[in-house]
Protein backbone atom coordinates (compact mmCIF):
# COMPACT_ATOMS: atom_id res chain seq x y z
CA UNK A 1 0.00 0.00 0.00
CA UNK A 2 1.15 3.46 -1.08
CA UNK A 3 1.33 6.02 2.15
CA UNK A 4 -0.78 8.15 0.22
CA UNK A 5 -3.45 5.54 0.71
CA UNK A 6 -2.86 4.85 4.22
CA UNK A 7 -6.15 6.06 5.74
CA UNK A 8 -5.07 6.71 9.53
CA UNK A 9 -7.22 4.13 11.86
CA UNK A 10 -8.67 6.20 14.29
CA UNK A 11 -11.86 3.92 15.44
CA UNK A 12 -9.20 0.71 15.82
CA UNK A 13 -6.90 3.09 17.84
CA UNK A 14 -9.12 4.38 20.28
CA UNK A 15 -10.47 1.04 20.29
CA UNK A 16 -7.25 -0.53 21.48
CA UNK A 17 -6.06 2.29 24.07
CA UNK A 18 -9.52 1.58 25.68
CA UNK A 19 -9.83 -1.72 25.55
CA UNK A 20 -6.20 -2.17 27.20
CA UNK A 21 -7.37 0.34 29.88
CA UNK A 22 -10.17 -1.79 30.55
CA UNK A 23 -7.82 -5.19 30.81
CA UNK A 24 -6.21 -3.03 33.70
CA UNK A 25 -9.16 -2.34 35.30
CA UNK A 26 -9.39 1.59 34.39
CA UNK A 27 -12.51 3.02 33.11
CA UNK A 28 -12.78 6.82 31.56
CA UNK A 29 -14.94 7.30 34.70
CA UNK A 30 -11.99 6.96 36.53
CA UNK A 31 -9.69 9.05 34.54
CA UNK A 32 -12.37 11.77 34.73
CA UNK A 33 -12.52 11.64 38.36
CA UNK A 34 -9.29 12.54 38.77
CA UNK A 35 -9.47 15.48 36.13
CA UNK A 36 -12.90 16.27 37.95
CA UNK A 37 -11.19 16.48 41.44
CA UNK A 38 -8.40 18.44 40.19
CA UNK A 39 -10.32 21.36 38.15
CA UNK A 40 -13.72 21.26 40.78
CA UNK A 41 -11.74 23.84 42.87
CA UNK A 42 -11.25 26.22 40.10
CA UNK A 43 -14.76 25.72 38.30
CA UNK A 44 -17.24 25.00 41.02
CA UNK A 45 -20.21 24.60 38.74
CA UNK A 46 -18.02 22.08 37.22
CA UNK A 47 -19.92 18.75 36.68
CA UNK A 48 -18.55 15.06 36.32
CA UNK A 49 -20.21 14.58 33.08
CA UNK A 50 -18.23 17.39 31.79
CA UNK A 51 -14.71 15.80 33.19
CA UNK A 52 -15.86 12.36 31.27
CA UNK A 53 -16.50 14.18 27.81
CA UNK A 54 -13.00 16.19 28.25
CA UNK A 55 -11.55 12.94 28.90
CA UNK A 56 -12.79 11.20 26.17
CA UNK A 57 -12.09 14.41 23.61
CA UNK A 58 -8.76 14.10 25.06
CA UNK A 59 -8.68 10.47 23.96
CA UNK A 60 -9.53 10.70 20.31
CA UNK A 61 -6.72 12.91 19.32
CA UNK A 62 -4.54 11.23 17.01
CA UNK A 63 -1.32 12.69 19.19
CA UNK A 64 -2.47 11.16 22.15
CA UNK A 65 -3.45 7.88 20.41
CA UNK A 66 -0.32 7.85 18.93
CA UNK A 67 1.69 7.97 22.47
CA UNK A 68 -0.62 6.38 24.06
CA UNK A 69 0.20 3.21 22.10
CA UNK A 70 3.58 3.16 21.96
CA UNK A 71 4.03 3.56 25.89
CA UNK A 72 1.51 0.64 26.10
CA UNK A 73 3.15 -1.54 23.41
CA UNK A 74 6.34 -0.79 25.64
CA UNK A 75 4.25 -1.84 29.00
CA UNK A 76 3.10 -4.74 27.21
CA UNK A 77 6.86 -5.74 25.91
CA UNK A 78 8.36 -5.20 29.05
CA UNK A 79 5.66 -7.32 31.16
CA UNK A 80 6.67 -10.17 28.65
CA UNK A 81 10.23 -9.73 29.04
CA UNK A 82 11.00 -8.95 25.62
CA UNK A 83 12.80 -5.77 26.05
CA UNK A 84 16.54 -6.27 25.58
CA UNK A 85 18.45 -5.52 28.72
CA UNK A 86 19.37 -3.06 30.59
CA UNK A 87 16.59 -1.38 29.34
CA UNK A 88 14.19 -4.14 31.02
CA UNK A 89 15.10 -4.10 34.01
CA UNK A 90 15.25 -0.24 33.98
CA UNK A 91 11.46 -0.48 32.34
CA UNK A 92 10.21 -3.35 34.38
CA UNK A 93 11.53 -1.31 38.02
CA UNK A 94 10.34 2.14 36.78
CA UNK A 95 13.55 3.69 37.29
CA UNK A 96 13.51 7.00 39.01
CA UNK A 97 16.38 8.25 36.48
CA UNK A 98 14.62 6.69 33.36
CA UNK A 99 12.42 9.53 33.00
CA UNK A 100 11.41 8.04 29.09
CA UNK A 101 7.90 7.43 30.12
CA UNK A 102 7.12 11.20 31.90
CA UNK A 103 8.72 12.37 28.15
CA UNK A 104 6.28 10.50 26.24
CA UNK A 105 3.15 11.39 28.40
CA UNK A 106 4.00 14.93 29.53
CA UNK A 107 5.29 15.64 25.72
CA UNK A 108 3.22 14.15 23.43
CA UNK A 109 -0.09 13.91 25.76
CA UNK A 110 -0.12 16.94 28.03
CA UNK A 111 2.26 19.11 26.36
CA UNK A 112 -0.34 19.55 23.41
CA UNK A 113 -2.58 20.94 25.53
CA UNK A 114 -0.46 23.84 26.79
CA UNK A 115 0.62 25.15 29.93
CA UNK A 116 -2.37 24.34 32.25
CA UNK A 117 -2.09 20.75 31.25
CA UNK A 118 1.89 20.54 31.79
CA UNK A 119 1.48 21.96 35.34
CA UNK A 120 -1.73 19.40 35.95
CA UNK A 121 0.90 16.77 34.57
CA UNK A 122 3.48 17.52 36.90
CA UNK A 123 1.38 17.50 39.79
CA UNK A 124 -0.21 14.36 39.24
CA UNK A 125 2.92 12.29 38.26
CA UNK A 126 4.06 13.65 41.95
CA UNK A 127 0.88 13.41 44.05
CA UNK A 128 -0.61 10.18 42.46
CA UNK A 129 -4.19 10.97 42.93
CA UNK A 130 -6.72 8.33 42.18
CA UNK A 131 -6.48 5.41 40.05
CA UNK A 132 -2.97 6.61 39.58
CA UNK A 133 -2.03 5.56 43.24
CA UNK A 134 -2.82 1.82 42.22
CA UNK A 135 -0.86 1.46 39.29
CA UNK A 136 2.28 3.33 40.41
CA UNK A 137 1.93 0.78 43.41
CA UNK A 138 0.80 -2.42 41.99
CA UNK A 139 3.14 -5.25 41.81
CA UNK A 140 2.83 -8.97 39.98
CA UNK A 141 0.33 -7.72 37.40
CA UNK A 142 2.51 -6.19 34.82
CA UNK A 143 4.32 -3.56 33.95
CA UNK A 144 2.87 -0.13 34.20
CA UNK A 145 5.94 2.07 33.94
CA UNK A 146 4.21 4.13 30.91
CA UNK A 147 0.63 3.49 31.74
CA UNK A 148 0.55 5.47 34.87
CA UNK A 149 1.95 8.83 33.29
CA UNK A 150 -0.44 8.29 30.19
CA UNK A 151 -3.57 8.48 32.33
CA UNK A 152 -1.80 11.36 34.25
CA UNK A 153 -1.07 13.26 31.16
CA UNK A 154 -4.70 12.56 29.99
CA UNK A 155 -6.68 13.77 32.53
CA UNK A 156 -3.72 16.71 32.50
CA UNK A 157 -4.81 17.53 29.14
CA UNK A 158 -8.39 17.17 30.45
CA UNK A 159 -7.98 19.00 33.25
CA UNK A 160 -6.68 22.09 30.75
CA UNK A 161 -9.80 21.67 28.73
CA UNK A 162 -12.06 22.56 31.09
CA UNK A 163 -10.07 25.49 32.22
CA UNK A 164 -9.61 27.09 28.50
CA UNK A 165 -13.36 26.40 28.40
CA UNK A 166 -14.23 28.29 31.36
CA UNK A 167 -11.58 30.95 31.04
Amino acid sequence: MNNRDFKYPDTAAYKSVIDYFESKNIKVEDIAAITYDMQRQYVPELKKEEAVEAVIDVLHKREVMNNAMVGIALDQIATKHGLPEPLQSIVENDAGVFGVDELLAEGGISGIYGKIATTNFGYLDREKHGILKNLDTVKGEGVNTFLDDIIAAVAAAAGSKIAHKYA
